[in-house]
């Protein structure tokens, strides 16, 4: 039974009407001010939930969102038909958990970046149980669309969240497993803002998907 301990969680559900240069402010001293300019909301999001997580070159990251930098993209395309060249950095910046990473010129052992929709939160676990590093660093996020929302291709809200998990129960907070049930029926699966609200929440999560059975929960 594939299994890890959770040591850190954070997550960031920011107010509704949120938006970038409001997250800016709020956030703003958690990141180089050169940086600062070009990251996207959810860059701002994930840097915050990891905030006094001191990453090693020997930890894995695992990635999971399903629209990445929408509202991003939405503000450049606003723009024209003056486009605008800081939107158009902006947009085309590298993924949220990217800018953190180069932002602290951070090296780690590998970087899965997952995206999906109905299933992507299995995904996420099974990359984070399976990975063989000691220590993996589950993050996941959204930017709250405007137009792409209406079309079914954004979320409805901007949250973030980090999890770091390893193989050590010493200290561990909680708990993440999947045990094989072959033959189970699929149940729906939780989407990245269930997750992350059971994260802040410290709520238990479980389900059947997948060919077995899934499990958060906490100490």
């Amino acid at each position: 039974m594939p299994e890890r301990f959770i040591h850190h969680v954070r997550v960031e559900r920011p107010v509704a009407t949120e938006e970038a240069a409001e997250a800016r402010a709020r956030l703003g001293d958690k990141f180089p001010r050169t940086a600062l300019r070009r990251m996207t909301h959810l860059g701002m999001l994930l840097g915050s939930t990891l905030g006094g997580v001191a990453l090693a070159p020997e930890d894995a990251v695992v990635y999971a969102s399903s629209y990445a930098e929408t509202r991003a993209l939405e503000d450049f395309l606003a723009s024209f038909p003056q486009a605008s060249p800081l939107l158009f950095q902006t947009s085309i910046h590298p993924g949220g958990v990217q800018q953190v990473l180069i932002g602290r010129q951070q090296p780690v052992a590998r970087l899965w970046p997952l995206a999906g929709r109905a299933r992507l939160v299995e995904q996420a676990l099974i990359t984070a149980l399976l990975e063989p590093a000691p220590r993996v660093v589950l993050l996941g996020g959204e930017e709250r669309g405007t137009w792409l929302l209406e079309q079914g291709y954004a979320s409805d809200r901007a949250f973030a969240f980090a999890v770091v998990v390893t193989r050590d129960a010493t200290g561990a907070v909680g708990r993440m497993t999947f045990s094989t049930q072959p033959g189970a029926a699929d149940e729906k699966c939780p989407d990245l803002a269930t997750l992350a609200a059971a994260l802040a929440e410290r709520t238990a999560l479980s389900w059947h998907g997948a060919g077995g059975s899934w499990s958060i929960n906490w100490s």
